[in-house]
């Protein structure tokens, strides 16, 4: 009876691959941190906006991230500038369908929203109903004309109308959106 499968080792159990049918060595990238024998696997930019990439073990990356400040070197008004514009693009990271279910704690308010509510002092996962009873209240108690001559309820009530304004909005979009 002839054998099944042909095989070319002749014999010689050692001329067999061990797993894998290639001999040559596996190239792995050890982390750029000076001294590290670890394997670099996590990269990180060298500086803002250069493809260039450093190429750290888990560790130094996490100690490289500590340290990173994105907007360093930015006045202020630049660094919001700069976020502003780059959030204003982020439509296509906004959450899925299937995950909104979850409410306000999932990521789908904005920090702008977030910043509205407690200007209202209302949890993160507070309705529209309530942010319309809270804007009423707040509303009432620093209108100028209840409180004639004070400045600062009447810079409580400009706040007060911007974050209800923020918030109307972006219920006014969420109810407008069509369904994917």
């Amino acid at each position: 009876m002839a054998r099944a499968t042909r095989q070319d080792d002749w014999g010689f159990p050692r001329w067999r691959a061990y797993g894998e049918s290639s001999r040559e060595a596996a190239k792995v990238r050890l982390c750029d941190r000076h001294g590290c024998t670890q394997p670099g696997n996590c990269p990180a930019p060298k500086s803002p906006n250069s493809p260039d990439r450093w190429y750290f073990c888990q560790e130094h990356a996490g100690e490289y991230n500590r340290g990173w400040n994105y907007f360093e070197g930015l006045s202020a008004e630049e660094a919001a500038e700069r976020e502003a514009a780059e959030t204003r693009t982020a439509d296509g990271y906004t959450t899925s369908r299937h995950q909104q279910w979850a409410g306000s704690g999932d990521g789908s308010r904005s920090r702008d929203e977030l910043r509205a509510l407690e200007v209202l002092d209302l949890e993160v996962d507070a309705d529209f109903d309530a942010v319309r009873v809270a804007w009423r209240r707040l509303a009432k108690q620093n209108h100028p004309d209840i409180r004639p001559g004070d400045k600062d309820a009447a810079a409580r009530f400009q706040a007060i109308q911007a974050a209800y304004d923020v918030l109307r909005v972006a219920e006014e979009q969420r109810q407008w959106k069509p369904d994917v």
